[in-house]
């Protein structure tokens, strides 16, 4: 019988994956990463799969990489908006801890497999596996995880990946009912350590309010703004234009000067995108690829090179509201090629 770790987050999702691998005759072994300091967060999850564990009848255990976690990820997460970029912690999350000390501790158990409640797929394409988007549109992960490295995605299981999110949760419900009575702790979020604003999150180590100036394209000081790390790119609310009757996007944030540079929105469009690879292969064939530039954007079409360590892209269209710090995801159809880290965007 074959041994697949699984990571399990308390949640209906997750849960219900343990009861799919088994039905699917794997072994399975339950892992609950403890990433964050959100103790009473831990505290309900846990216990939510301890229940699962002993319902269902699998090994689980916990594993403490809340130290990892802080230097390489919430750490990263603080510095980044202190240099005025806005970061992608999951992405930066699932190659290092998910898929990579994680996998560790699937190799400790003798798992062949590990396996996540991610709505993504693996498929092969001319004997390579690829992570590739889910079939649920509206819940797919797999921008998320463009940077995997290989030997981690010949090992993946998505179970959740050819549902979609309502099928899971109907079926869930209705297999195991005792997943109804699972707490939860508020509302899931996107970003397992921020509960309410990540402004929340700098505040405990940052001086966030600091009021300063808002200048236009031409650096004219046009109004004032409550500290640059409350802007993103493309955000229009939260700060003052005196005398301006349409809206004004952040086209730009200078932190050194605490100050934000905002225009129309056809100042905000960007047709070429430089970002630091990190799972292209050097020998990538350039041409013209789908990207993705946010989790929620549409696709666009870039002709795409690697020129040293970073990924060139030339739009075809132009794109608004690009932020250094987020990824440049290329896919083919519907499969992740990789991508890297945005660091200019004009």
């Amino acid at each position: 019988m074959k041994k697949v770790a699984l990571l399990m987050s308390g949640g209906v999702d997750s849960s219900y994956c343990v009861h799919l691998l088994l039905s699917q005759g794997y072994e399975v072994i339950g892992l609950y990463l403890k990433l964050h300091d959100k103790e009473k967060k831990h505290e309900i999850y846990i216990k939510n799969c301890e229940q699962v564990a002993s319902q269902l009848g699998i090994r689980f255990e916990v594993v403490d990489l809340r130290e990892e976690f802080k230097k390489n990820v919430y750490d990263a997460f603080v510095k980044s908006y202190k240099a005025g970029q806005t970061p992608n912690p999951c992405a930066v999350c699932n190659p290092l801890m998910k898929f990579g000390l994680g996998l560790q501790k699937a190799d400790e158990l003798g798992c062949e497999f590990i396996a996540t409640g991610h709505y993504a797929q693996i498929k092969e394409v001319n004997g390579i596996k690829r992570i590739a988007k889910a079939v649920d549109d509206t819940k797919d992960q797999s921008y998320f995880l463009y940077a995997l490295p290989q030997n981690a995605i010949d090992r993946i299981i998505f179970p959740l990946g050819g549902f979609t999110k309502e099928e899971v949760k109907k079926t869930a419900l209705k297999l195991l009912p005792f997943l109804g009575t699972l707490e939860t702790y508020k509302e899931s979020q996107e970003i397992c350590f921020v509960e309410d604003s990540y402004i929340d999150i700098l505040k405990l180590h940052e001086k966030v309010d600091m009021e300063g100036v808002v200048r236009d394209s031409n650096g004219k000081a046009v109004g004032t703004h409550k500290g640059y790390m409350h802007y993103t790119i493309g955000k229009r609310k939260g700060f003052s234009v005196f005398g301006s009757h349409e809206p004004h996007y952040v086209k730009a944030i200078n932190p050194q000067n605490n100050e934000i540079i905002v225009g129309t929105k056809e100042e905000l469009a960007i047709d070429s995108i430089q970002a630091l690879n990190k799972s292209l292969p050097q020998a990538f064939d350039g041409g013209v690829y789908d990207i993705k530039v946010r989790y929620r954007s549409v696709p666009l079409k870039a002709q795409i090179d690697i020129q040293g360590e970073y990924i060139h892209a030339k739009l075809l269209e132009s794109a608004y509201g690009v932020a250094q710090g987020q990824a440049l995801v290329l896919y083919k159809d519907d499969c992740v090629l990789g991508g890297g880290v945005i660091t200019q965007a004009n």
